[in-house]
Formats: C-alpha cells, structure tokens, sequence
C-alpha cells in the first residue's frame, strides 16, 4: 500500500470537506499483505475451543472456578509463546481499596439444592394425624420431622446448574414454608404475610430483596425468579434462569436460589390454591479473604524506546458457568489475537511492532480497578504432594497498576463478542466518551466497517476478496454498528479522567440470553469471533506500529469518522430545542481535540493536526455564564475509578455517611443518557478548567439537556464526599 507523509494526509481531509470523493484503499491503514496475513491466521473454530474450555467453569470472583479459567488462560498464552505470561493477585478481603472500589471478599460454593419436602401420605405423619395443607383453614402445627416418608423433589442443584445459587450466598441448611411477596422490595409486598423464618419467592434480584426480607421481616432465604435486562425478546422464553446477585456488604447474611419463571409461576398457583409448600435448601458456600487474579502475557515491541509504551487487550474473565458470550467470548476473542499476532511475528509474516503489546484477563471493573491501582504479586501453580491438589507459589516481585497506567496508551476491550443469530445480538465498535476524544475508535471502525463491507459482499454475492468466514461458522453479514459512548464494562474505568486511557470497546448487544443458563457454547458463532479477533487484532497492531512514517491515511481516517459525528449531531440536532444551539461548541471542541490526540502516539505531528483540525469555538464566542454556573471544580487525584462499580457504590456509600440526600441527576433521564452517563460524564469533565455552565453544555451536548441546577447539585455533592474540590 502506498505510504502517504502527514502532509499528504492533511490534502485527503481538506479533500473530503471540500467535497472531493476520495476513497481509501481497501484494506485501510494497514499494509494488505498485513491486512491478509491476519485474516487467513486468525481462526473462528481455534477461538470457540477455548470458548469452550472458559465456560466450562462457573467463574466467580476469587473462586476455585475462576482460578481455574486463570490457569486455563495462562497455559494457553505460555503455549502460544508470549512473554511475561503470569496470573497477578490482588488481595480481596472486603477492607481493602482499589481507588473506588472497595475490594469484596472471595466467594465459593461447593453445594447447593433447593428441594420441595413431599410425603407419600398424609396419615404418616404425627401417629396418623391427618396434616393440613390448606394455608387458609389454619396454621399447620405438625412438625415436619414427624412424618416418616418424606420425599424430596429438586428444583435447583448448584452441582448441575451453578447459576441457580445466588452470588454472595451463605451456608444454610433449613426447612421452611414458601411465601409468595410478589416483586419483594416493597413494604408493601409483605402486608398481610408471615415470613419469619420462612423462605420468599419473589420476582426482584435477591439483593434489592434482602435488607427488607431479612431483616425487617425475618425470612429465612430468598427464592427469585428476576429476568434478565429488558430487551424486546423479555419475558418469551420462561425457562431462562438468571444469574442472581446478593449485596456482597450486607449485614443480613442469607442465602438466595434463582429458578426459572416457569418454575416460579407453577409454585405461584398453587401457593394462590390455597396449597402449603415446604422447601428444604441446603448450601455450603459463603465468603473469604481471597484475591482478585488477573491474568497478564505481553509481546514485546521492537523499538528501544516505544516498547516502554504499550497497547493492551482487555477483556473480563468472571461470570456465571456457562457464561459463553459473556464473556467467555472476549476473552477467548483476545486470546486468539495473542496467538495470530505472536505466530505471525516469528514467522516474519508481520514485522515486530514499536510498542509493546499487552494482554489482560481480570474479574470485571473491580479487577481492573485493582490492577491499575494496586500492586499485582506474581503467581504460579505447582504440583501438590497430595493427590489432585495444587498449590499456588507467589513470587517476591510485583507489577506496579500506577506505573502500568502511565506506559498503556490505547486498550481495546472485548465484552460479548460472539452472539450467533440466536442470541440477536448487534455487534457494536463503540466511540468513547466526549470528556476523552481520541482517533483511535475512528481507527477500529475504518476496519469494522470495511469488514462490513466485504462480508455483506460476500453474503450477496457468493464472492469477496475477504468474507472473514469460518468454515464451522455462520455466512451472514457482521452489520456492525458505529455506536455512541455506553456504560457497562472495563472501557469506562480505562476512560475515567482518572486515568484518561482511550479505549476501543467491542461488544454484542443486545443479547437475548445475557446472564442466564442460556448463554451457552452453541449460541456462539464462529465467524463472529473470527470477524472481532480480526477488527481487534488489526486495530492493535496499527496502533503499536504506528510512528510517523507510517501516519498517512490515517488523517482520512480521521476525517471520515468525524463525518460520522457531524451526521449524527444534525440528526440529534433536531431534537434539540433552539435554545440549546449553544450545544454547538462542545461538538466543535470535542472533534478539534479528537485530532489533536494523535500527538499522544506521535507528538512530532503537531503542526500538521493543527493544520488539518476543524477550529473550535472561540471561548469569547460561547454563552456566558452566571451565578452557580461560574463556579469551577476540580477533581481531586485521589480515588481513582468511576464511582459506581462493581458490586459497591462509591458515591453512595459516601454520600450516605455525610447526610447527602441522592442527587436529582442519578436519576435524571435525558434524549440519549440517563443518570449514571450524565455522572460519569460531569466528573470527567471537572477538569479546574470548565465552570460549571460549560460542564453542564458538555453532557448536554453528549446526553441531552440536562438543568444547570442538577449539574450543580451533583458537583457540590462530589466536593463535600471529598472527591472534587473547588477551584477559587
């Protein structure tokens, strides 16, 4: 392919805003004997085997299971002949910080069977005294003990289905009548009903049921029939179990089974029948001091300078068994870029890149908190003398997360990448927030989009220089989606102000069988991971190798996915009303600074970007702000980490201890956000630098109108929980 100066770069863009059609070369921004050596290495079925193999174990932070998929990940990186291969530990004990996240204990369970108690006959029990089953005759005063031919019907077994025990459940091992509360959370739910000591069933997650259950009315346990996230597929399939959640930090310790709606309403009708249930639910699990572990390999780059610098792979190993597309998926996506992109370098089929190239397999968001604040201890299994047994040796040397977040320059996160048709799910390139613009997401959409192209080529016409088929998988088009910035996974701790990583996040959605005992191998497509592992592994090594020799077509690049936002700010333009044109600016800022951020990979670009940068708006020229909207925040450099995280809420628990009612924002809908979008934004953008006003333009332009009072409120709130400060 021919190499272009950054000159010839900036006559493209000029080019493309001139209305000159200039179209890039096929394949974009990489050599195609690169672009080719990727797609024929990459394999979809190599990359579903080790899908395979992850999903098999039920991975639950800090547990056997996930310790197990660790290994499994660490052996495979070892044998693909990466360096650095190591699993970090990060001690959990539910006292320890990493930044916002408060670290929660490991948790294990080992047994789990939720049982309906049956008799053979009634005249058996109490020397022939007749039970009464009819809840509403009167109170049954038999012991269930007494009755000799007690029958044990199973509903649930953790040894079969792990997904059926609750996170963060507690040993138990009781019999106890069924009471229906309806959703659960409500006072309301429970009037008119005993459930001291007895077992509830109802249809919230058992942590939003527990406090109320537990504590306020005594109930022995939770039985739960919660539905995974609305999409328009809910409610249609009633054999769906869900992954259920205690609060990790609640003092009402319980235990919680999940069972299917199916099952949930068959109890429901004969609880409304007038028919007493008994349940016996025996678990042996519960928490412990443990560690976080995450999984780490590097190639390393090629330049005695720029190999200091690294780009990282990311994706989240935890999740319930079998936990296929989430996220068994992305991990097993990234594991087959560390495979192609290591063999293709010794083989010399792709030149070794500058920069170093990193992989990471942490527990979700709280793995990667603690790996980017913390200090990771090396660890390696060994043989035990005991039979069956391993142990777990720990060497005296450290990764340090502070000192790792200062060389990663780009992070490319996979989260559920490999929904085949089943699952309907749309695959996403998702761009990052407006308070961290960066060139790199136009990067990997040049190259999702061209294979876009060439498999929808494919699929219409039987021929395509490159349909990225895997021959055990499917031929439809990928019609991946060039999305606005979303919340949900590690891309938004990478991408908080606090460590200000750009990160390209991939990910399925919506996805009709997330967290439940349907998100299997078999719904997994394996052109779907070839198709991501490619998009990934090209954007990577662009990115690792990019120097300024070989910055050319990439201002086009850049100017074509500024062309993608400028069309979807006049289509959300419409919805705003009139008023709101002082928006307008942030969209210009935000695409100037976009440019710009090409110097972070090669600071001797400058002029030309400057060149080639569409000019932001005069601050002279912006609308003028007054009281409240004056005043300027900065956030403070500790703690690190997005407020809400996994399992705990920073905010929350702090705004609690200092008396500060919840925000208005956290609740705030707006045309394109809701509340946690619009808070992570307001603190990213308190910079010491914009008033307020500005901050509330900002989100606004990204989000929707939001009133400058919420902004306000929400920033006063920060500064009186410690996290930001004012600026006189």
């Amino acid at each position: 392919m021919r190499r272009m100066t950054i000159a010839a770069g900036v006559g493209i863009w000029l080019g493309i805003f001139c209305g000159t059609e200039v179209r890039a070369q096929k394949p974009p921004l990489l050599p195609e004997k690169d672009v080719a050596a990727l797609a024929n290495e990459i394999s979809g079925e190599t990359a579903k085997r080790n899908l395979e193999g992850i999903a098999r174990f039920h991975r639950q932070r800090g547990s056997k299971g996930f310790h197990e998929a660790a290994e499994l990940v660490a052996e495979r990186l070892r044998a693909y002949g990466l360096s650095d291969v190591a699993i970090l530990q990060f001690p959990a004990d539910g006292k320890i910080f990493y930044g916002t996240q408060r670290s929660r204990p490991a948790w294990d369970a080992e047994e789990g069977t939720l049982e309906e108690v049956q008799w053979g006959s009634m005249q058996d029990c109490n020397g022939g005294t007749t039970v009464a089953t009819d809840r509403r005759a009167g109170t049954v005063t038999v012991k269930i003990s007494e009755c000799s031919e007690r029958i044990l019907k199973r509903i649930a077994s953790y040894g079969a289905e792990p997904v059926v025990l609750a996170e963060d459940s507690e040993g138990a091992d009781v019999e106890m009548e069924l009471v229906d509360v309806g959703e659960g959370t409500k006072e309301r739910d429970y009037k008119g009903e005993d459930v001291k000591g007895k077992i509830v069933l109802a249809s919230a997650q058992p942590d939003a049921v527990q406090d109320l259950a537990v504590a306020k009315f005594g109930a022995a346990g939770i039985v739960s029939y919660a539905q995974n996230q609305k999409t328009a597929w809910w409610g249609e399939n009633e054999n769906l179990i869900r992954w259920g959640h205690l609060d990790t930090f609640s003092s009402n310790k319980t235990f919680a089974f999940m069972v299917s709606p199916k099952t949930a309403r068959v109890l429901q009708k004969r609880l409304d029948d007038g028919e007493r249930i008994v349940l016996h639910a025996h678990v042996k699990a519960g928490q412990h001091a443990g560690n976080y572990e995450v999984v780490t390999a590097t190639i390393p780059g090629a330049d005695a300078k720029l190999k200091e610098e690294e780009i990282a792979f990311s994706c989240h190993l935890d999740h319930q068994r079998p936990g296929a597309n989430d996220n068994a998926s992305g991990c097993s996506a990234i594991l087959e870029v560390a495979r192609t992109l290591q063999r293709l370098i010794d083989e010399k089929k792709l030149e070794r890149p500058a920069r170093t190239i990193r992989f990471v397999f942490p527990p979700e968001i709280e793995g990667t908190l603690a790996l980017l604040n913390g200090k990771g201890q090396y660890a390696t299994l060994s043989a035990s003398t005991e039979p069956g047994k391993t142990t777990i040796r720990v060497a005296d040397s450290f990764l340090n997360g502070p000192d790792l977040t200062k060389r990663i320059k780009a992070v490319i996160h996979m989260d559920m990448v490999g929904g085949g048709p089943e699952t309907k799910a749309v695959f996403h390139v998702t761009r990052g927030p407006m308070s961290l613009p960066s060139f790199v997401h136009d990067v990997a959409w040049a190259f999702a989009d061209w294979v876009n192209e060439e498999s929808y080529k494919f699929a219409a016409t039987g021929k395509a220089d490159y349909p990225m088929v895997a021959p055990e998988g499917g031929k439809e088009p990928l019609r991946a989606e060039y999305s606005a910035f979303t919340l949900g996974s590690d891309h938004n701790v990478y991408e908080d102000s606090s460590f200000g990583i750009p990160a390209i996040y991939m990910n399925d959605w919506p996805d009709r069988y997330i967290h439940t005992n349907f998100d299997s191998a078999a719904n997994i497509d394996p052109t779907k991971l070839k198709r991501a592992a490619f998009i990934g592994a090209a954007s990577g090594y662009f990115l690792a190798g990019l120097t300024t020799e070989r910055s050319g077509e990439l201002l086009a690049t850049i100017a074509q996915g500024r062309n993608d936002r400028l069309s979807l700010n006049v289509k959300r333009s419409r919805q705003l009303d009139k008023t709101e044109t002082k928006l307008f600016p942030s969209f210009a800022e935000y695409s100037s600074k976009l440019s710009l951020s090409v110097q972070q990979f090669i600071p001797r670009a400058g002029d030309a970007l400057r060149m080639a940068a569409p000019p932001a708006t005069p601050y002279s020229e912006r609308p003028k702000a007054s009281g409240d909207g004056l005043l300027i925040f900065k956030r403070k450099s500790e703690p690190k980490g997005p407020l809400a995280v996994f399992g705990y809420d920073y905010f929350a628990e702090h705004a609690k201890a200092a008396g500060i009612e919840t925000p208005k924002l956290l609740s705030y809908e707006g045309l394109w956000g809701e509340g946690e979008e619009y808070a992570y934004e307001v603190l990213n953008f308190a910079d010491g630098k914009r008033n307020a006003q500005e901050i509330r333009d900002a989100v606004s332009a990204e989000y929707g109108p939001v009133p400058l009072e919420m902004v306000v409120e929400y920033l006063k709130a920060l500064e009186r929980i410690g996290v930001v400060e004012m600026v006189k």
